[in-house]
């Protein structure tokens, strides 16, 4: 393993501290698992497009509501 060191600031740092799934987890490893998890979250399901596209062809026809005719609607 090749050891570097980098330059954090330290809200940065603290954002990692708190990925941490236990004590002794290493940066190196929470930056690994989250780069890993990225990877897996950009992968969309057949049904996640499919509710895409129908999402889609509702705002192309019409079949939208803004917030605030929805909020008209509740009286909000």
């Amino acid at each position: 393993m090749v050891r570097t060191t980098i330059q954090l600031n330290k809200k940065t740092k603290d954002v990692l501290e708190k990925q941490k799934l236990y004590p002794n987890e290493t940066f190196d490893q929470i930056i690994q698992r989250l780069v890993k998890k990225r990877d897996y979250d950009d992968e969309l399901s057949p049904q996640t497009i499919k509710d895409i596209e129908e999402g889609v062809k509702d705002i192309k026809a019409g079949r939208v509501y803004t917030t605030e005719q929805i909020n008209k609607e509740l009286g909000l």
